[in-house]
């Protein structure tokens, strides 16, 4: 057996081989153990159990329509006030130019998320994903998150699933993973006190995967959760994985004080080791789900490449353009080549597999 450096990981290696479900003291003595690499194995072997020596990416193209948002939650560096100088909204003209900016780029996805305006109306949404999917047909639209969706269902005074179909039937075809932040009730008032709460968010996503809307989950950390209230968000994804199945791949996310509500309380960002267990313990944790995914934008490509032996099989793409995490003060790049993430991926011993948003293989013979 491995040598561990932390004994106590030996039990939780028993479950592993056996295949049994990690319960929330195993996710504790995880979090609490200072063995890196051991806690790394363990994720790799469930890894390399479920998806090989295959490394997933996409090529695809972010848009953030409009940075104005009625929320303005604290953790926040993206959301501005209607008449703040930094505000702006794009057109739908506007909105599919930059869609059409990657006609020629092989993307399979367009990727669209942004503020809760406080005067648009669900029809400019649902003519949005129309334009978008006339423009580029074939390239699937993962756009909107749970808290999107709510906000729709709120100004139009439609229910969640009525939503859901319509833009279904315009085009839509998987939601983002965004907004669930922490699902704990006291996280959520001190961060983000209008955001929709877990409770409904989890809703949300139930009745998109009941319609066959697929989507991401997400977890925002490193702010002021403790690590028992990572476990018990892990662990309500976990559950509602079990009754619909229909989350593709989990996305911890870093969080990023500067320019928040936060940065006078937190000046830090996440260490390399806090990221490299968090990952790792998502796969552990998180059984049910097939994929997940280092999103190079928050924690920087050299983390995510490394990361690829930590539990993680996905690395996202090729992005374009992303503003959100960048207002926050994320230094990495707004986009990476496909012959740079090639690189990433086959330096770090794995196998490139091109994946569209379902994780259907685009290409994985470079």
């Amino acid at each position: 057996m491995f040598a561990f450096a932390d004994k106590n990981l030996e039990k939780i290696y028993d479950k592993v081989e056996k295949g049994e479900r990690l319960s929330f003291e195993d996710g504790l003595t995880l979090f609490n153990s200072s063995d890196l690499i051991g806690i790394g194995y363990l994720a790799n072997i469930v890894r390399e159990r479920k998806n090989g020596n295959k490394a997933y990416f996409i090529v695809n193209r972010h848009i953030n329509p409009t940075n104005i948002c009625v929320n303005r939650c604290k953790l926040c560096a993206f959301g501005v006030d209607k008449d703040s100088p930094e505000a702006y909204q794009m057109s739908l003209d506007e909105i599919e130019a930059r869609a059409l900016e990657s006609k020629d780029d092989g993307i399979s996805e367009i990727h669209i998320v942004g503020g809760l305006h406080p005067d648009l109306p669900f029809d400019f949404y649902v003519e949005m994903v129309e334009r978008v999917s006339r423009a580029l047909p074939g390239v699937h639209i993962q756009a909107f998150t749970a808290v999107e969706i709510d906000y729709f269902s709120r100004i139009s005074g439609k229910s969640l699933e009525e939503v859901l179909t319509i833009l279904k039937n315009a085009g839509l075809g998987s939601l983002p993973g965004g907004g669930a932040e922490v699902f704990s009730e006291r996280v959520r008032k001190k961060i983000c006190e209008k955001k929709i709460s877990g409770e409904r968010w989890l809703e949300v996503m139930r009745t998109a995967h009941k319609l066959g809307l697929r989507s991401n989950a997400t977890m925002l950390y490193g702010h002021i959760e403790t690590v028992e209230e990572r476990l018990m968000h892990l662990i309500k994804l976990r559950e509602l994985q079990d009754e619909t199945g229909g989350f593709m791949s989990f996305i911890p996310l870093a969080f990023h004080p500067k320019n928040t509500g936060l940065e006078g309380e937190i000046k830090t960002l996440t260490t390399g080791v806090e990221d490299l267990k968090m990952l790792a313990i998502s796969r552990l944790m998180l059984d049910n789900f097939d994929h997940i995914k280092a999103f190079w934008i928050m924690v920087g490509p050299k983390l995510a490449q490394i990361s690829l032996s930590f539990g993680v099989d996905d690395i996202d793409g090729t992005v374009v353009e992303e503003r959100i995490t960048h207002a926050a003060g994320a230094t990495t790049s707004q986009a990476m080549t496909k012959k740079e993430i090639l690189h990433l991926i086959r330096e770090a011993g794995r196998q490139p597999v091109e994946r569209d948003t379902l994780y259907n293989v685009v290409r994985e013979v470079f």
